[in-house]
């Protein structure tokens, strides 16, 4: 406002400037300002007083702007310069680099485009963006920095992994703060009868028998802080076995942890450990077939006993299918296997037979044992060959007291032929009936199954030769 109360820019036009001023105001709002005339020719340089870098420009008075710009910004320069002449664009910014034909110096410049006269002249008033690229080249080394530890903590942690994998001891990190388990191997989780995934944040001294539940830190904390600790025994809550606790004491990330390897009394694990190569020699080199399976017949694992019976090549062909595709009876002779094992713990001596996919069909004579593996429940399947057996067996048919086997021998001669056939039918009908039960160990479901009959005709069969009160009380 003027001190007449009018304002000092009426129109909003900027009172005339002397050239002098005007070159020195332009020069201190921009930190590089050129002058350039329609055909791209640089009129004069006004270089900002603090920017003693960009110098170099005030030399190139009365050449081609282009010259003083990289090939690609030549380019952009040449085709947003032609577009402001013909008024098609907008005065929105342009981003050049400048740089000498020998590529001595180089530095990003952002422009806008004015008039400044009716002489076609053109005022390009520019901001340096080093210190803008200088922020950007920080933040992609910092983005970069931050990758490669990452990639580093990730690698670190799959060697660690492999390592805590790979050994055959037992490894637990505990928190001295909470008292939860932050980590543990397979073997630990093993030893411990957990899975992996379970055991991690569960507390650490309830798997232990222990007086009291800081018994257990106290002395762990106690040993590890001597220079040559000593191990702790300890027993395991889940069977009683006695474990020794080695402990190392360590701090990381500000937070106190115990590192426990946990290994099994010496004279238990030599027997164990015994045991186990006596087992698995067994299971490999044994001349009986062994299979492993789950309880709805699925193979787990099978040995070369088991291949050499139904002439499988190798384990893999057989591992996923269901059991009972090599029964010969197929689910009938799974289901009774299983249940009766599953509900008394072992089923002896099982007559059946079994094929491959290319054999033909073979005696075998099986024992199936119920097992708990991990919470579940599996099968183990003892399957000897029989057919060696069945060889040297008499031809002729197996001796039967019964009174009834009698009474059709003392009708040859009393009888005719029709009769005497009939009375022999009956035999035979409850000499397989009862054999079906006694297999099934009474289970009249399965029983039916077996001699493909339904479970009411059994019945009537059972109630016709007085099977069915001797069942009930053998029940």
């Amino acid at each position: 406002m003027t001190t007449r109360g009018t304002r000092y820019w009426d129109s909003g036009a900027i009172p005339l400037i002397a050239p002098e001023m005007l070159g020195d105001i332009i020069s201190e709002i921009a930190d590089l300002s050129i002058v350039v005339s329609e055909n791209g020719k640089i009129l004069s340089v006004l270089v900002n007083p603090v920017q003693d870098r960009f110098r170099s420009l005030e030399s190139l008075e009365g050449q081609d702007i282009k010259s003083a710009l990289s090939d690609e910004s030549a380019t952009k320069f040449e085709s947003r310069f032609k577009e402001y002449l013909e008024g098609n664009s907008d005065n929105r910014p342009i981003e050049l680099n400048h740089q000498d034909a020998s590529g001595r110096w180089s530095f990003p410049i952002r422009y806008t485009l004015h008039r400044i006269g009716p002489d076609g002249a053109i005022l390009m008033l520019g901001r340096d963006l080093r210190p803008i690229a200088e922020m950007q080249q920080e933040l992609v080394r910092a983005q970069l920095a931050l990758e490669q530890d990452f990639e580093l903590q990730r690698e670190s942690d799959t060697r660690f992994r492999v390592i805590m994998e790979s050994t055959s001891e037992a490894f637990v990190f505990v928190s001295m703060a909470t008292g939860r388990i932050t980590d543990a191997n397979s073997v630990a989780a093993g030893l411990l009868g957990k899975q992996k995934d379970d055991l991690t944040g569960t507390p650490f001294a309830p798997e232990f028998e222990m007086i009291k539940r800081g018994d257990l830190f106290e002395a762990l904390n106690s040993q590890a802080m001597t220079d040559r600790s000593t191990p702790v025994s300890a027993k395991l809550s889940r069977n009683g076995s006695v474990v020794r606790i080695v402990p190392t004491l360590f701090r990381a990330g500000g937070e106190r942890l115990l590192l426990c390897r946990i290994d099994p009394d010496e004279a238990m694990a030599v027997q164990t450990d015994a045991l186990s190569r006596n087992l698995d020699a067994l299971y490999t080199l044994g001349p009986d077939a062994i299979v492993f399976a789950a309880e709805d017949g699925t193979i787990l694992s099978a040995n070369e006993g088991f291949l050499d019976l139904i002439n499988a090549a190798h384990d893999i062909n057989v591992k996923g299918r269901n059991l009972s595709e090599y029964f010969l009876r197929g689910s009938v002779d799974l289901k009774v296997q299983t249940e009766n094992a599953g509900r008394t713990g072992r089923m002896r001596l099982y007559p059946t037979k079994i094929s491959g996919d290319y054999g033909s069909p073979r005696p075998v004579e099986i024992a199936v044992t119920a097992l708990e593996a991990d919470d579940k429940r599996i099968f183990g399947f003892l399957m000897r060959d029989a057919s060696r057996i069945e060889q040297v067996r008499p031809t002729g048919a197996t001796p039967v007291t019964d009174d009834n086997v009698r009474s059709v021998m003392e009708l040859v001669g009393n009888a005719t032929l029709k009769e005497i056939v009939a009375e022999t039918t009956n035999v035979v009908e409850r000499m397989c009936i009862e054999t079906a039960v006694e297999l099934t160990m009474n289970n009249r479901v399965a029983a039916a199954e077996m001699l493909g009959l339904s479970r009411q005709s059994l019945y009537v069969k059972l109630r016709k030769y007085g099977l069915l009160s001797r069942s009930a009380n053998d029940d």
